[in-house]
C-alpha cells in the first residue's frame, strides 16, 4: 500500500503488509511527521491509496465513493481525532450522540437509549453532570473535549476503535479512567483497537506495538 499526500515529492506511505486482527490492542509509535496520522486517515478510509488497498472488515475501502467510505466509517469504527472534530454549536451530550444519528447500525448495537448510553460514557470519564451535558463543547477545557471525542468514538459499539493520542491532554487520574474505559469497551465486543502514543509507558498494556519506521518503506535510505 502506498500513500502520497497531492503535490507531495515522496510518498508517506509505503507499507508490503499490515494485518490486525479482531480484538486486538494495536500500540503505534514514530516520531513527529512520520505518516502515523496518514496511516489512522488509510485504515478509517478518509482517504485511499494510490496503490494496493486497505481491508476493513473484508471490505475494501478503495471501491467505496467518498459517501459510501464515510457511511462504513459512521457503521464501524470509532475514530479519536488528535483535533478532536467536535461540533461547536452542539452540547456535549449531542456531540457523542451525533455519530447514531448518521448510523443505524449504531443505534441498534445500544440496547437502552442513546442519549442513556451517552451519559454512561461521559460518566465514566467525569463529564456525566448535567450541567457538563448541557454546555458547548467550546466552553470546555483541551482536556474534556479530548474526553467528549473519546466518549463519542466509543458510543455504539465500533468494530474497530482508532485513537490517535487521545491521553495528550489529560492527567494521570483521568488517563487512567480512560484507558480502563477503553479496553472495557473494546473487550465487551472484541473491537480491534489502534492506539497512537508517544508515552511509552502505555506501551506494556496492548498486544502489540509497532515502530512505523520499521513497517514503512517510505523514506528509508535505500
Amino acid at each position: 500500500m502506498r500513500f502520497a499526500w497531492p503535490d507531495a515529492a515522496a510518498p508517506i506511505i509505503d507499507i508490503e503488509a499490515l494485518r490486525i486482527g479482531r480484538g486486538e490492542r494495536i500500540f503505534l509509535r514514530g516520531p513527529s511527521a512520520s505518516g502515523k496520522s496518514s496511516l489512522l486517515s488509510l485504515i478509517a478510509g478518509v482517504v485511499t491509496p494510490q496503490t494496493g488497498e486497505v481491508r476493513v472488515l473484508g471490505q475494501n475501502l478503495s471501491m467505496l465513493g467518498g459517501a459510501q467510505r464515510d457511511r462504513f466509517r459512521a457503521d464501524h469504527v470509532g475514530f479519536i481525532f488528535q483535533m478532536f472534530n467536535l461540533l461547536p454549536y452542539l452540547s456535549v451530550i449531542e456531540n457523542v450522540m451525533l455519530s447514531c444519528g448518521f448510523s443505524r447500525a449504531c443505534r441498534a448495537c445500544i440496547a437502552g437509549a442513546v442519549d442513556a448510553e451517552a451519559v454512561r460514557l461521559l460518566q465514566h470519564l467525569d463529564m456525566g453532570s448535567a450541567d457538563v451535558l448541557r454546555r458547548q463543547v467550546t466552553d470546555l477545557s483541551v482536556g474534556q473535549q479530548q474526553r467528549v471525542a473519546a466518549a463519542r468514538a466509543l458510543i455504539g459499539a465500533p468494530e474497530l476503535v482508532i485513537a490517535d493520542e487521545p491521553t495528550s491532554s489529560l492527567d494521570a487520574d483521568r488517563r487512567a479512567a480512560f484507558i480502563d474505559l477503553l479496553f472495557r469497551e473494546c473487550a465487551q465486543t472484541h473491537a480491534a483497537l489502534i492506539f497512537v502514543s508517544h508515552d511509552a509507558a502505555l506501551m506494556s498494556l496492548f498486544d502489540r506495538a509497532i515502530e512505523l519506521r520499521d513497517i514503512n518503506r517510505a523514506g528509508t535510505p535505500a
